[in-house]
């Protein structure tokens, strides 16, 4: 069987997985489109949790962009110190905060926000899927990056925008705002790199995995 075979009907085969994980809520803990976009960009070579950990402090001092933009990096720092490349990440937050000035102003199409500092097509993906947006792309997180390959649908590439074209190639459409989430929650949950749960694999009768009879 040809793993990369055009006439494979994933948007089929994928229906299990994406009826198991539909609508399930990103691993962020945000209440509002504006706390979406900081702790996506804080999440960046970091982990959900730890950001999830700073974020009530961070929030109950800035909790809209006017408060950030009217403030500074040095103002900003102390909340995300934990995080990393959080100096970086502070001159992102307070050069959007000042260039949007509101939280109405927070867009929600990809061009836009890849537009901003601190946002590529992941992060872009990823709030468009929360804020229930028509979806432009495909989320290509760490967890999708691993498991797509594993699964059969796309050829191994650790560049995420690679990876992201290779699903939208082989995917249709009207699947792309769940599916790159729904095999993020896969990969965290059940296809883990070490010891995966194959047996309870929603989609182990169609992975090509070489382990997945166990």
């Amino acid at each position: 069987m040809d793993l990369f075979e055009e006439t494979t009907n994933w948007a089929e085969k994928l229906q299990p997985l994406i009826k198991t994980y539909q609508g399930k809520k990103h691993p962020l803990d945000y209440e509002n489109l504006y706390q979406l976009m900081v702790m996506v960009i804080l999440s960046a070579q970091d982990s959900d949790a730890n950001i999830n950990k700073i974020a009530p402090a961070l929030f109950n001092e800035f909790p809209n962009l006017e408060s950030i933009a009217v403030s500074n990096i040095e103002a900003l720092i102390p909340y995300i110190s934990k995080v990393r490349n959080f100096g970086t990440k502070a001159s992102w937050i307070i050069e959007i905060a000042q260039t949007l000035k509101s939280d109405t102003n927070i867009p929600t199409n990809l061009t836009e926000l890849v537009a901003l500092k601190g946002i590529g097509r992941k992060s872009a993906n990823v709030i468009m899927r929360e804020m229930k947006v028509p979806a432009e792309g495909i989320i290509a997180d760490l967890h999708v990056i691993r498991v797509a390959p594993k699964i059969g649908l796309i050829q191994e590439a650790k560049d995420g925008n690679k990876v992201e074209k290779q699903l939208m190639d082989v995917l249709p459409k009207e699947i792309w705002g769940e599916i790159g989430m729904a095999i993020s929650f896969l990969g965290r949950e059940t296809c883990r790199p070490t010891n995966p749960k194959c047996s309870v694999c929603p989609i182990q009768n169609d992975c090509q995995y070489p382990l997945k009879t166990i």
